[in-house]
């Protein structure tokens, strides 16, 4: 099935909860209306300002007002069996890790899952929603998807409870006009879209790990109680972290945390 031709809108706002939220609600306005389509792929979501963002497993995700990314795109990958939504999760995390080495260079990584890293420090997330249907034979399918991608581009003060965040601004000594950078970060994860529908997961499989965090070092994982050293080997196909203990493991994402001194 083809991809459709790159038209799709991008909606700038000044302010809004979340952008995925707002998103969502395009969707749901197009099932409450009778003969009214689903956005068109690629549609975006820009806010200058977000009250209340969201990372992953439930976390908030602060920005200041003016100075980040805060985009999110409709996709609708019906092509992609729901037991590989890893193969998406690693496409987007491929084209914010390219995007963001366009302007920060070569120590840009994915830390797994799919968090944007620079060095040891965190320049944006994904977080990806989805909405999936069931057939009559109790076959589930994608019905939509939005790739919500947060990243710290000029602010340069961060809350207390931020660990190790980072900003483009701190990295380069630049500012950048965010709603640029966003149109242009909505190209490159077009391109790798296009891709993964196209061509198949291998060559952005093979990328994702070429751009590990931590690939072939030592680190330090959580697993409930028990805090252990462990060398990171790669993301298997299936999105397990396999690393090296006494022996060879593989962890679901949940299931261990990273400690980052």
């Amino acid at each position: 099935m083809p991809l459709p031709s790159f038209t799709a809108p991008l909606i700038e706002l000044q302010s809004v909860d979340s952008t995925n939220n707002y998103a969502r609600q395009l969707i749901e306005a197009s099932r409450l209306t009778d003969g009214q389509p689903l956005p068109d792929e690629g549609t975006a979501v820009f806010a200058h300002e977000q009250l209340q963002g969201k990372g992953q497993r439930g976390k908030a995700w602060a920005s200041q007002r003016g100075l980040n990314i805060a985009l999110s795109i409709f996709i609708n990958p019906g092509f992609l069996p729901i037991n590989r939504q890893f193969e998406l999760s690693a496409c987007a995390a491929v084209a914010v890790n390219r995007f963001f080495a366009n302007y920060a260079g070569t120590d840009t990584r994915i830390k797994w899952p799919n968090d944007l890293y620079w060095q040891d420090r965190k320049a944006g997330g994904i977080l990806i929603e989805s909405g999936i249907g069931s057939s009559e034979a109790g076959e589930s399918y994608w019905n939509w998807a939005i790739i919500g991608i947060g990243i710290n581009i000029n602010q340069i003060t961060f809350a207390d409870d931020l660990p190790n965040p980072v900003s483009l601004l701190q990295i380069t000594g630049k500012e950048h006009e965010p709603l640029v950078l966003a149109k242009e970060l909505r190209q490159v994860f077009w391109e790798e879209y296009r891709n993964l529908r196209a061509s198949g997961f291998r060559s952005i499989y093979s990328t994702y790990n070429e751009h590990l965090y931590k690939a072939g070092q030592k680190v330090i994982l959580k697993k409930e109680n028990s805090i252990f050293e462990a060398t990171v080997n790669h993301v298997t196909p299936a999105g397990k972290l396999a690393v090296k203990t006494s022996g060879n493991e593989e962890f679901d994402f949940g299931e261990v945390e990273w400690i980052i001194k």
